[in-house]
């Protein structure tokens, strides 16, 4: 099979979907694997470290979108792309659909088979794609938290873990999945005091068991979320719902509870996001400000620091991506429902859930729309 990789386009984005390691793999294993011009440079991997591992170069974007039949990306294909996807071209990335009802209508209408990271699950419920960037911005979120916390920043001029007389500023977390306790041991390491709110007593159990003394762990209720926001310095959302909208957790009238140059950095934004007064941000130009506390809405923050990114999530996505290119992605998500569970348009058809409840569209069955595998 022919693997395109193209640039990644969208603003301040730096990763790209497979390392010269990954290429090599994919190679090793028979496949042509085609990488845009310049598509590593931004996680440190030049043209000639692809080249060395029998990969070719492409010079421009429509070459790669023309000839390959599985397509690697790490973000969702921006308005620019969209007309480069075709009918039965398999797109394998991040996607998110429920954050646009544009990217979702586009793809819809391109005819093309979109395979989202963020929803392929394994047995045990895990999302194996979506773990390694949610544990970057997880940490991440607490690191810009504190960025921003600054007075030149916008922000209140709190030091997050304090100094002996002071008292350490307070982090709440929305949210104790993988996110929130990346979070949790940021905020924690800098001695912070930390509050993590979740709905599954299950998971507050278990994340007793493994987080420091000075993380706290509250049954998320509506009551609850209003208590600790008031004195809240930092607040991350870790909310998600796998495919879909996550709830708004905290609403426009909460704000006038919080301190003035207190920090909201919501991870959940690229699916929506869990504060109703989010909205994506970029890198050029990351806050905002509404009722006086400073809002992060950066859609792809794992996206500043790309060696590390690139190298996760090429480390979990190469085997499915190898299955993909060996068997075609009928096949391979037929052995594999972990696999399956990614698929979220075939053809024009919407098989997931919950972006089809986002936008009122009908869903279907996967295996009422999947095309029959080639045979030989």
């Amino acid at each position: 099979m022919r693997v395109g990789v193209p640039k990644e386009i969208k603003r301040k984005e730096y990763r790209v979907a497979l390392t010269p390691a990954g290429a090599e793999a994919m190679v090793r294993h028979g496949h042509d694997v085609v990488v845009e011009y310049d598509a590593g440079m931004g996680s440190g991997f030049d043209d000639a470290a692809y080249e060395a591992v029998g990969a070719s170069i492409a010079r421009s974007a429509s070459e790669i979108w023309s000839c390959a039949d599985l397509i690697l990306k790490v973000k969702e294909p921006i308005e620019e792309e969209w007309p480069r996807m075709r009918p039965g071209q398999a797109l394998f990335t991040y996607f998110h659909f429920a954050a646009s009802e544009a990217l979702t209508r586009a793809v819809i209408d391109s005819g093309a088979v979109a395979i989202a990271y963020e929803t392929v699950e394994a047995p045990n419920g895990d999302l194996p794609l979506l773990i390694p960037m949610s544990e970057v911005a997880g940490r991440m979120a607490v690191q810009e938290g504190t960025k921003y916390l600054e007075r030149h920043s916008g922000g209140a001029g709190v030091l997050l873990g304090g100094v002996p007389g002071v008292l350490p500023g307070k982090v709440v977390i929305l949210g104790g999945g993988v996110v929130g306790m990346n979070a949790a041991l940021m905020a924690a390491g800098l001695g912070a005091r930390v509050t993590i709110l979740d709905i599954s007593l299950p998971r507050l159990r278990y994340l007793e068991g493994i987080l420091p003394a000075n993380v706290s762990l509250l049954f998320s209720t509506r009551h609850a979320i209003k208590q600790e926001l008031i004195d809240a310095d930092l607040v991350v959302g870790a909310v998600l719902l796998p495919g879909a909208k996550p709830p708004s957790l905290v609403t426009e009238e909460d704000l006038k509870t919080m301190k003035d140059g207190s920090v909201i950095v919501d991870v959940a934004v690229d699916q929506g996001g869990c504060v109703e007064t989010i909205r994506p941000t970029t890198h050029d130009d990351p806050t905002y400000v509404v009722r006086g506390v400073v809002h992060y809405g950066v859609a792809n923050m794992p996206g500043a620091v790309p060696r590390t990114s690139t190298a996760a999530l090429t480390n979990a996505t190469l085997p499915y991506a190898i299955a993909i290119a060996r068997r075609g992605w009928q096949s391979a998500c037929a052995q594999d429902a972990a696999l399956a569970a990614g698929v979220n348009i075939v053809e024009g058809q919407v098989t997931c859930p919950g972006v089809a409840d986002a936008f009122g569209l009908e869903c279907h069955s996967l295996r009422d729309v999947m095309p029959a595998p080639a045979t030989a």
